[in-house]
Parts: C-alpha cells; structure tokens; sequence
C-alpha cells in the first residue's frame, strides 16, 4: 500500500503529519480571528436559500441575481492584491478591523436595497470588506497557531502552518454550512432580514478583534502593489493558481446555480446547503489531512477533482432526489479540495505567505465571479444539464493540471519553513516576533 511516508519528497505536506493533534490549545487571538471569519464566510452562503426570494422581491431574473455573486468575488480578486499592500503599512490589526467595518456597513445597506442593482453595488462593497479581512485573517492565524503533536526522534516538530490552515478551513466550513441556514432562518420571514443579521454578527467579530488581538509594529519590508502578481512567476504557484481557477469554476457553479435548479422552499434549501457545508467542513478537517498522509496532497487532489467532476454530471442528468443527494455529497470533494488547495497556496513557493496567498487567491477568484454569471446564461442558450457538464469539465482541466504539473508542485516543505518564519511577517499581527532560522549545520 502505497503511503505519503514512502515518498516524502513527493509530498509536500508529509512533513505535518502531527496535524490535529492540540488543535484547540491556542491563544485568545487566534480563536478571535476564526470566530469572525466564521461569520465572514457565513455571508458567501447566506443568499442560497433566498436567491429565489430575492428574485422575487427584486422582480429580477436568476441571472440578474447571480451577480449578487459575481460582484462580489469580482471586487474580491482585485482587491487581493491590495490587501497585502494595506496590512504592511497599517498593521494586521487595522486591516482586520477596516474589513469587518465595510462588511458591517454593506451587508447592512445590502437590507435595504430597492433594486437589484443597488443590491449587486452593496455585495462588491462587501466583497472588497471581506477580501481585506479574509486574507489577513489568514496570515493571522498563520502567524499565531501553535505547532501541534509532540516532537519526533529527529528532534523536528510540525510547524503551525498545518493547524493554522486546518483552524482556517475549520472556519470556512462552519461559516458555509451555516450561513444558508442562517439565511433560510431569517429569509423565510423575509428576505433582507439575513443581511441584517450579518451585519450583527460581523459587529460582535469587530468587537473580539479590536479586545483580543492587539497590534505590533508593521513588517519591515512592505508589500508593495505588484509583489502578488510577481509571486505568480514561480512555476508551482502558478500552477496551484490555474488548477484553482478551474476548480472554483465548479464550485460555485454548485454554490450559486444550484439553488434555481433544486428551486426549494428557504428552509429546505438551507437544509440541503448545510449539510453540503457540513460535509465540507468534515471533509476539509478531518478527512483531507488522512488522505493526504496515506495517499500523498497531490494524488488526493487530482482524484478528488475527478469524482466531483463525476458528481456534478450525475447532478446534472438526475432526478431532483439525485440532484439533493448530489449537492450535498459534492460538499465532501470541495472540503478535501480546499484544504490541499490552501496548503499548495501557502507551501509550494519561497514567496511569504501572505504574498503568495494574495496572488493565488488573485487567480482563483475570478472563477467565483465568472460561474455565477456564466450558468444561467448557459442553461438559458441550452438547457439545465450543460451548466453542469461545463462545470465538471472544469474540474477534469483543474485535475489535468495537477497531474501534468506534478514536478512543479513537488518539493520539501520543510525546506521552505526556515524562509517563510523569516520572511511572512505575519508573526507581528498576533504578537509573535518572527522566528529566527535555525543555524546551519
């Protein structure tokens, strides 16, 4: 039986094999930071259930509302590249909280839209809040998650990248499973009343910023505007980046089509996306990391994305019973492919981290904003079931690349560590001075 441990030098991640073990041993700040990008990734999935509500309340087409995605994910890849160039000038801490205050706002305004364009206009003000507290959301977690498992014969502990990413993904799948049943809540007595509620709950994470993570002076080497796009220029990144982009063409095919497809009552939509978010968020914490040591990141990936090429056509052909059962077990695929992706992301270049993940998440965005957008108006040139076979045969490209770009996207990551501790300058946005080199020997 072949295991990640046989070919560590395949795998970029066998190296965090303690993962998951003290999980829950972290600072106040960083269980601060999760908590509101619970909240934060909550509001991707909240009109779910109230897409067709909206639609309704708006007199508005189901493609006019999908660019209620589309505007957002848009403002969001472009903002990625600012993100990096803010947070080394202002600090983490400000960042954050400039984010959740935009969130806070929009998502209010975004209540009290008149008109579905207003309400696209208020969602790419959120996008643009979200962008610059998502991504330096993550650069703190990074920077204060302490390592997991005890140390080896060698001497060697996992670093904390592979909790803080787990943390990271732990939130993003509590947040997607429960932002449509928050939205199916709210929106079965109305449909603005989810974006209210976000407003609330982005309130009370802005709150635990500002009391639990205090700020440090900003990183010595700023980040400048054009360093995320340069980051791209390393073979493995740009690769990881291409895959994404593919991928998350399917993704939010799933995400944001779906619902006129099922074309459910709120309660029972947000039924069915919480258990697609519950699945996801098992997938991406518990699962991945055990594919991942047995099987090895790369091989787990491209079969993952094969299977959910595979789902999404069966979703597309089937019944609305099979279409249910199908959209909830993609769930399962996106939690493992999130997290392999993330890591790839954040372990495959010397680029620091926030820099790389800046320019990765650059890519990949746009495919967020395109899906939206793009399947109603294939099902409206077509029919229902070639949104689907698009998207699976997104996935195919994404699993594709992986496989053709094997070489690139293989290395040691312990080798990089050394040169991420020194370099990320994330360690100041949770009070931690970065972590000098260990000395040659």
């Amino acid at each position: 039986m072949h295991s990640a441990r046989d070919d560590a030098d395949e795998d970029p991640f066998d190296a965090g094999s303690g993962r998951g073990r003290g999980i829950l041993r972290q600072p106040m700040a960083v269980w601060a930071t999760a908590g509101a990008s619970v909240v934060a990734f909550m509001g991707i999935g909240l009109v779910d259930p109230i897409l067709p509500s909206i639609a309704g309340g708006l007199n508005a087409s189901p493609s006019q509302v999908s660019l209620l995605f589309t505007s957002y994910f848009l403002i969001t890849a472009v903002a990625m590249l600012v993100t990096g160039y803010v947070s080394s000038r202002i600090g983490g801490r400000r960042t954050l909280l400039v984010g959740l205050a935009l969130v806070v706002v929009f998502a209010a305004l975004s209540g009290t839209a008149t008109s579905v364009d207003q309400l696209v206009g208020f969602r790419a003000g959120w996008g643009l809040g979200n962008a610059l507290f998502v991504s330096t959301a993550l650069a703190v977690i990074v920077g204060a998650a302490h390592p997991v498992g005890p140390r080896g014969a060698d001497g060697k502990q996992a670093s904390g990248s592979a909790t803080a990413i787990l943390l990271y993904e732990s939130a993003l799948g509590l947040g997607m499973a429960c932002g449509p049943l928050l939205g199916a809540v709210l929106g079965d007595m109305k449909w603005r009343y989810p974006f209210f509620g976000t407003a609330v709950l982005m309130a009370v994470g802005f709150l635990a910023i500002s009391v639990f993570l205090r700020e440090q002076p900003v990183p010595a080497r700023k980040t400048a505007l054009l360093d995320p796009l340069r980051a791209l220029g390393h073979g493995g990144l740009a690769s990881a980046a291409a895959s994404a982009f593919f991928y998350n063409y399917a993704f939010f095919t799933v995400l944001a089509f779906t619902p006129f497809v099922l074309d459910m009552s709120p309660y029972r939509s947000g039924a069915v996306f919480f258990a697609w978010g519950a699945l996801l968020a098992v997938f991406s914490v518990l699962v991945a990391p055990r594919l991942q040591e047995r099987y090895g990141s790369l091989r787990v990936l491209a079969a993952s994305l094969v299977l959910m090429g595979a789902d999404l056509v069966v979703l597309g052909y089937g019944d609305h019973t099979t279409a249910v059962v199908c959209t909830i077990a993609s769930g399962a695929f996106i939690g493992v492919n999130n997290t392999v992706y993330t890591e790839l992301a954040l372990g495959v270049s010397d680029a620091p981290r926030p820099v790389a993940s800046a320019g990765y998440n650059f890519v990949r965005w746009f495919a967020a904003a395109a899906a939206p957008y793009l399947a109603p108006k294939i099902e409206e040139w077509s029919d229902p079931h070639t949104p689907f076979v698009v998207a699976a045969a997104a996935a195919l490209v994404g699993a594709g690349i992986v496989a053709a770009r094997r070489s690139a996207l293989t290395l040691r990551a312990e080798e990089l560590e050394p040169a991420h501790a020194t370099r990320d300058g994330v360690g100041v946005f949770a009070e931690q001075p970065p972590r000098p080199a260990p000395a040659a020997e």
